[in-house]
């Protein structure tokens, strides 16, 4: 299992927030500093100038930030209603747009600052350097501006499914091993006679477990000669009193140390939780396999994207919950999804919700067979149990024998071009 382990970043307020100081301490500092040791310098601008330039820039940053980013959430929340609120607001989270939200304040903070240091004290200078750094600080904010825009193009459906997706292939890849051998049972059996000496439960509001700080866990349980089973799952929910794990053994560890190795939050992450990817594009299907949408062809283009990271699933050791110290002892039991969990997760709903839609059947069918075809044996069992409920689904959804017949064809493209007939 990868030792990464996900630590709440700053808010993102935060971003602009240092920003804006940058900008207040420069506004305060550069201009002074520039104008008692360098005072000639500005003798060849036109004042006049400069203060049109500085005006104009303030003011239109400032009427530019406030367009762009009505905008920019307009589109969030459009998007929304199309896709997944949960995915939409790890976009809506992305750094560049707080960054782009501090290029542009600061740009009209320190534009403004500098029109104060024009024609000064009765002068005609202009501060010189100030009037270079203005210059270049909107050329910055042009540039957030365009990588913004680039950014938005996530909200477009390929770009969607591929960020999810990739989040997807980045997890599975951090945390499972390639399989070599049919998955090992996580060896429950070493600690069944040992008693409980140590119950954490959570308290508090509702919290989501976002990741585990796993090299911890075992470090406290190797030096307490106890052995720390993970009750709550990567992406569980917990309540008050909900336990979060036990400890096996006869010696207690520190609570504090031990709720340190949980990081929890408000929302489930991307981070150590390989099913919350393909959970993001199943609710994409369904949405638009909902009757107020009716796109059988976006359900296609998820389950594009959910085969590959079957694939990849499929050809890794899953069973990596069983954490050992140097020595060989079992000390860290962490749960985790099982093969048949993201069948289950990858199959049930989109089946349920597609069952009258001939272009998502046959899609369906033909993911199934692709992953036979592909995987070890020891992963068909649960691909063809699912098959099978497929075929259930569409001898119920279709009785017209013509339209079964269509809908138990094979095909990748949905309505495209069939293997069989």
């Amino acid at each position: 299992m990868s030792n990464r382990y996900h630590r709440t970043p700053l808010p993102s307020w935060a971003i602009p927030a240092f920003y804006v100081a940058g900008a207040v301490v420069a506004g305060l500092l550069l201009p002074r500093l520039e104008t008692r040791f360098f005072p000639g310098f500005g003798s060849g601008w036109n004042a006049g100038a400069t203060l049109a330039i500085f005006s104009s820039i303030a003011s239109g940053m400032i009427s530019m930030t406030g367009i762009v980013f009505a905008l920019a959430f307009l589109m969030v929340q459009f998007s929304a209603t199309a896709y997944s609120p949960r995915l939409v607001l790890w976009l809506a989270r992305s750094p560049l747009l707080w960054h782009a939200v501090g290029v542009f304040c600061a740009t009209f903070i320190y534009a403004l600052a500098a029109t104060g240091w024009v024609e000064r004290a009765g002068s005609s200078s202009a501060p010189f350097f100030s009037a270079y750094i203005v210059i270049a600080m909107m050329l910055a904010s042009v540039g957030m501006f365009i990588a913004l825009i680039d950014k938005l193009s996530l909200l477009q459906l390929n770009q969607t499914l591929e960020f999810t997706a990739d989040q997807g292939r980045r997890v599975i890849h951090q945390l499972y091993p390639l399989l070599e051998k049919t998955d090992p049972a996580v060896p429950e059996a070493e600690h069944p006679n040992l008693e409980v000496s140590q119950t954490l439960r959570h308290v508090g509001r509702p919290r989501t477990v976002q990741a585990l700080d796993v090299p911890a866990l075992l470090e406290l349980a190797s030096s307490g000669d106890a052995i720390v089973s993970v009750a709550a799952a990567v992406g569980d929910t917990l309540v008050e009193g909900t336990p979060v794990l036990r400890v096996y053994g006869a010696n207690t560890i520190d609570e504090a140390r031990l709720r340190r190795a949980f990081a929890v939050g408000d929302e489930r992450t991307f981070e150590q939780d390989p099913k919350y990817a393909i959970r993001l594009l199943v609710d994409i299907a369904i949405r638009a396999l909902s009757p107020a949408v009716n796109d059988p062809t976006t359900a296609v283009q998820v389950l594009d994207q959910i085969e590959d990271l079957l694939l990849r699933l499929g050809r890794r050791q899953l069973d990596v919950g069983a954490i050992r110290d140097r020595t060989g002892a079992l000390r860290v039991v962490v749960p985790f999804p099982t093969w048949d969990d993201f069948i289950a997760l990858a199959f049930e709903e989109i089946r349920y919700c597609g069952a009258t839609s001939v272009q998502v059947m046959r899609r369906m069918r033909a993911l199934a067979s692709d992953l036979i075809a592909a995987l070890p044996a020891e992963r068909h069992a649960s691909i063809l149990r699912y098959r099978a409920r497929l075929d259930a689904t569409i001898a119920k959804a279709f009785p017209d024998a013509e339209d079964m017949k269509e809908a138990l064809v094979e095909d990748r493209q949905g309505l495209g071009v069939p293997r069989t007939r």
